[in-house]
């Protein structure tokens, strides 16, 4: 009788071991396929939210903000596509779920936009100059 264990290619005890947060500003290197080549596509960003903790379903939320634009992505934990975790930096937060800071871009990006309408000058287009001509 043949096992029917799979074995991954992914070493769960380092990705465990990276203790990846809330909080924590990554670069996820992620394999792309394309056509006959393989190359790596990193997403920079910060972590919103951890689920499902160390278990095999576990995935966590990556968003950045490209041209005033967020983009969220969630990723697999323990997914054989991601070929590497980086934590760029930590940061000290007190809560498990950060989804406030999606409200919190969207105001700032609204606030710059006023101010720059504001700051606009309306310009009016010139009235051709007046030429009087004197009689004799």
């Amino acid at each position: 009788m043949e096992s029917k264990v799979i074995t991954s290619p992914i070493d769960m005890k380092a990705r465990v071991a990276l203790g990846l947060r809330s909080g924590d500003t990554v670069r996820v290197w992620q394999k792309i396929k394309e056509g006959e080549k393989t190359r790596l596509q990193s997403f920079d960003g910060l972590v919103l939210a951890r689920k499902h903790g160390d278990e095999p379903g576990a995935t966590f939320t990556v968003r950045k903000v490209v041209d005033g634009v967020g983009v969220e992505r969630v990723f697999p934990l323990y997914s054989p596509v991601i070929d590497e975790i980086e934590i760029v930096r930590r940061s000290k937060v007190r809560r498990s779920k950060l989804y406030f800071v999606r409200e919190k871009a969207a105001k700032e990006i609204r606030r710059q936009m006023r101010t720059a309408r504001s700051q606009k000058t309306v310009e009016t287009p010139e009235e051709a100059p007046v030429v009087e001509v004197a009689q004799a």
